[in-house]
C-alpha cells in the first residue's frame, strides 16, 4: 500500500507490510527492532501455559464426543494468541473473550469446569466475572467489543488504571458492532486493545470473501487507531505486542488494533465439516507453523527447557485434564429459579411474576 501523501500521523497508524515476529516457524529468533524479546521467565510460562491449554482443549473436544458438552469450538493452533495475550494483561485489566477463547479463560485463572458450563448448557455464565476480571464468553459476533469499550471508558472517567483486552475473530470485523466500538474507542481515547485472531475462516467463509483490505489491521487508520499486523503463531511476538499496546493504552495513548495471523486447525465446532471448504494440504502447511513447536525449539536450543522439565509440565497438564474430566462427569445441580437470579440487580415486576408462575408450576 502506498503511503504517498499521508501525514506522519497517518503513516504511524498503518501496520507493517509483513507480520511482526520474534520467533520464526523454526523457533529461530527474528531481529525485529519493533518488538522486545520477553524475559526468559515469561517465555517459560508461555510454553507451560500453551501445553496446559492444548491439553485442556483436547480434553474438552473429547467431552463433546462423549455428550458432556453440547458443543465445543476448538482453539488448537491459536494458543499463542490466547495465552500470549492473557499473560500480557496486568492484574487490574479486563478480558472480553469469545466462545472460542476457553483456553484464554483458564489461562486467566477461571476454573475450567466453570469455563465450560456455557458450552455444556447448564449456565450462561458459570463464573464470577468480577473475581477474574473476565467478561462473559461472547457467542454473538462482536458484541463483546462494545462491552470492552464501555468498561474501559467508564474506568477512564473514574480515574482507574484499567485496560480492556477484547478478543475477536476475522468474521467479527465485518460486524457493525466492531466498527462502532473502534470508532467510539478512538474518539474517547478509551484504553482498549482489540486483538483479532485471524484464523482464515469465518466458519466456512475464507478471508478472500470477507474483506478486500490489504489486511484487517489496515482498517484501523479509518478510525484513527494505531494498528499492528503480527504472526499469531509466535507466542513471544504476541505477548510483546499486546504488552506494548496495553502499556501505551494505560498511559493515555488510547486504543490499538492488532491483527494476529493464525489458523484454526480443527473444524469450527464439532458440528462442522471443515473438509467441505478447505483441503488437508492447507492444514498441513499450518501444522508446520505450530506455536508450541516453535517456542519449544527456541527454549530447548537455549538450554532453558530439558526433557525432565518437559515431562513435569506434561504431567501437570494431564492432572489438569483429569480435574476437568472429574468436574464435568459430575451431574450439575440446576435450579430453574436461577433463570431469574442474574438478569437485573432489582428484578422487574414482570420477572417477579414469571418467577412466581414457574415456582407454582414446579410445586404442582
Amino acid at each position: 500500500m502506498s503511503v504517498t501523501g499521508l501525514s506522519a500521523r497517518e503513516r504511524s497508524l498503518l501496520p507493517t507490510d509483513l507480520p511482526l515476529a520474534l520467533l520464526d516457524r523454526n523457533g529461530i529468533p527474528v531481529d525485529d527492532p519493533a518488538l522486545e524479546m520477553p524475559a526468559d521467565e515469561v517465555l517459560l510460562e508461555l510454553h507451560r501455559r500453551i501445553v496446559i491449554g492444548r491439553r485442556f482443549d483436547t480434553q474438552a473436544t473429547a467431552l463433546t464426543r462423549q455428550g458432556r458438552l453440547a458443543v465445543y469450538p476448538s482453539s488448537r493452533g491459536q494458543e499463542a494468541c490466547e495465552v500470549g495475550a492473557v499473560l500480557a494483561l496486568r492484574e487490574q485489566d479486563w478480558l472480553f473473550p469469545t466462545y472460542r477463547d476457553s483456553v484464554a479463560l483458564v489461562t486467566r485463572g477461571v476454573d475450567p469446569v466453570q469455563t465450560l458450563t456455557l458450552l455444556q448448557g447448564s449456565w450462561h455464565l458459570g463464573y464470577d466475572p468480577y473475581e477474574h476480571k473476565v467478561g462473559p464468553q461472547c457467542t454473538p459476533l462482536a458484541t463483546n467489543t462494545l462491552h470492552a469499550v464501555g468498561l474501559a471508558h467508564a474506568a477512564r472517567l473514574k480515574g482507574e488504571d484499567t485496560v480492556a483486552l477484547v478478543l475477536l475473530g476475522d468474521g467479527a470485523t465485518s460486524e457493525g458492532d466492531t466498527h462502532e466500538a473502534l470508532n467510539f474507542a478512538a474518539v474517547w481515547k478509551a484504553p482498549v486493545v482489540f486483538l483479532v485472531q485471524n484464523n482464515g475462516y469465518a466458519i466456512s467463509v475464507p478471508m478472500s470473501k470477507q474483506s478486500a483490505a490489504p489486511s484487517l489491521a489496515h482498517k484501523g487508520i479509518g478510525y484513527g487507531v494505531p494498528s499492528y499486523l503480527i504472526d499469531g503463531n509466535d507466542p513471544a511476538g504476541v505477548y510483546a505486542t499486546v504488552r506494548e499496546a496495553i502499556t501505551a493504552a494505560a498511559a493515555g495513548g488510547g486504543p490499538a488494533l492488532i491483527e494476529a495471523k493464525t489458523y484454526r486447525i480443527e473444524a469450527h465446532t464439532n458440528a462442522d465439516d471443515a473438509g467441505r471448504y478447505r483441503d488437508s494440504e492447507e492444514v498441513a502447511a499450518w501444522l508446520d507453523r505450530d506455536p508450541l513447536d516453535r517456542i519449544e525449539r527456541y527454549l530447548s536450543t537455549r538450554g532453558l527447557l530439558d526433557e525432565e522439565r518437559r515431562a513435569e509440565i506434561q504431567a501437570e497438564a494431564e492432572d489438569f485434564a483429569a480435574t476437568v474430566r472429574e468436574g464435568m462427569n459430575a451431574e450439575p445441580e440446576l435450579d430453574p429459579a436461577h433463570l431469574f437470579a442474574h438478569v437485573y440487580a432489582q428484578p422487574t415486576k414482570a420477572l417477579r411474576e414469571q418467577a412466581a408462575m414457574l415456582a407454582e408450576e414446579l410445586a404442582s
